[in-house]
């Protein structure tokens, strides 16, 4: 009866921290992560597919994501799904590689982040 109560218990507490781990990567601190694009979902032949499945995802320093798509003629979907997803960034689409710059912490930002 213990052990069940405990094992339950445990997963649950398993899940949690999960979850945890997932959101505080998708933090912006000041560093480019590619954590951040998880949650996009790209219109890819009519199903909304993940990001990461469809393009090359990189840092190529700590302030700069870029997206590069293994099918150029997807560009304009995926910058259309980084303007409506709400990580509160602009890309910048050259024709072949979407970059996203991330700008610097400010102080509002930090005690948003705390509450």
């Amino acid at each position: 009866m213990i052990a069940d109560v405990t094992r339950d218990a445990e997963k649950k507490m398993g899940i949690s921290v999960d979850h945890l781990h997932h959101e505080l990567g998708k933090l912006r601190t000041g560093q480019a992560s590619v954590a951040l694009l998880d949650d996009i979902k790209v219109e890819y032949y009519g199903n909304p597919t993940p990001l990461s499945q469809v393009a090359t995802l990189g840092t190529p320093d700590n302030q700069t994501l870029t997206i590069q798509p293994w099918e150029v003629s997807i560009l304009k979907d995926i910058e259309k799904a980084i303007q409506s997803s709400d990580i509160g960034l602009t890309p910048n689409n050259d024709g072949k590689i979407i970059r996203l710059t991330i700008p610097p912490l400010t102080s509002e930002r930090r005690q948003q982040l705390v509450k």
